[in-house]
């Protein structure tokens, strides 16, 4: 296992990350994973012995509930807390009532009180808005994040889903004010997916700001199951969940060249769609979440996965972007200053 600096910072997490988004199941969550806490203790177990040391999860997962369990099968375990980097996330709908939502002040104190209580913990590595709020201004937001890096009960804060131009702006203000500035991005980005790469990812490289990939093989469209006629899809989440948005035919054109891959280096097609991701620059951990631990054990091989030249050039030609402007006109215009 190899370890990255998250960002600017001087924190190392291993380069793939455990996500616990599939762990309780309750409400709307069942779709992703239903893992009881024995489970849980052995996929968080064996993730630590592979030497994974960072785990994500988020105040929303399974109502709450991935986070008990995460910090249950730590105590479980008698792992030493301080030997994890713990990360997880405030946004989303935790109440019935007009303030349990959002990015405000309140909000965000309310929820980190409520995100340690659950993880028995006195901090978190990694405090993560889980997304944009258009009610709230980023001022306030940001003002609130500091205040809870200096009350000692988060290390770190960054964001998830946001756009290019909403990471900058709070990166400026925090710049600015002198308040704890985002260090890392949680976003979709897969060999099937890579519109990160028009804006996002060149500016992350810019402003040396870390990145966390979910759902790295495209929501099991990636799992090396499925095929163009429906077969592999039986007991799927992707059946009564269908996220995130992928082209399809797209997705099966990038397959069609990863089967054969797959087969040569005696692998799946789940580990080389991770270990793509894996040597993408911009990358500081890609997120995997195990339903079982089968699926685990297969994931934790794509560490070791080595492409020759010549593969990933394949892999880049099937799954290249199409150009869209201003980016075709960029690149045209640098080339005389490149050379």
């Amino acid at each position: 296992m190899k370890y990255n600096l998250l960002g600017n910072t001087g924190l190392k997490v291993s380069e793939l990350c455990l996500g616990a988004m599939t762990f309780g199941g309750k409400g709307f969550w069942t779709a992703i994973g239903t893992l009881g806490q024995q489970a849980v203790d052995g996929i968080v177990g064996r993730s630590v012995d592979a030497g994974i040391n960072f785990i994500d999860t988020a105040n929303v997962y399974s109502e709450g509930l991935s986070e008990e369990m995460t910090g249950t099968a730590i105590r479980n375990l008698g792992l030493n807390r301080d030997d994890l980097v713990i990360a997880t996330k405030v946004r989303g709908t935790m109440g019935q009532l007009p303030n349990d939502n959002g990015l405000s002040r309140k909000h965000i104190f309310n929820q980190i009180d409520a995100s340690l209580k659950r993880l028995q913990m006195d901090y978190v590595d990694l405090y993560q808005i889980h997304g944009f709020d258009p009610l709230t201004s980023l001022e306030e937001t940001l003002d609130a994040l500091d205040t809870v890096v200096k009350s000692g009960k988060v290390r770190y804060i960054g964001c998830s889903n946001l756009a290019a131009w909403h990471i900058m702006k709070a990166l400026d203000y925090s710049k600015f004010n002198k308040l704890a500035r985002f260090v890392s991005l949680q976003a979709y980005y897969t060999i099937a997916g890579r519109d990160l790469e028009r804006e996002v990812i060149p500016m992350l490289i810019d402003q040396n700001v870390g990145l966390m990939v979910w759902s790295p093989l495209a929501g099991g469209l990636l799992s090396g199951k499925f095929k163009r006629n429906g077969d592999g899809a039986e007991g799927s989440r992707r059946l009564s969940f269908d996220f995130p948005p992928v082209n399809k035919e797209r997705a099966f054109d990038i397959i069609d060249v990863l089967e054969p891959m797959a087969k040569e280096k005696n692998s799946s097609v789940a580990q080389l769609a991770l270990a793509w991701l894996l040597k993408q620059p911009a990358v500081s951990t890609v997120i995997i979440g195990a339903k079982s631990m089968d699926q685990l054990e297969d994931n934790l091989k794509s560490i070791d996965i080595v492409f020759t030249a010549d593969e990933l050039q394949k892999l880049s030609e099937v799954s290249r972007l199409e150009e869209e402007y201003p980016g075709w006109m960029i690149d045209r215009q640098g080339t005389d200053r490149k050379k």
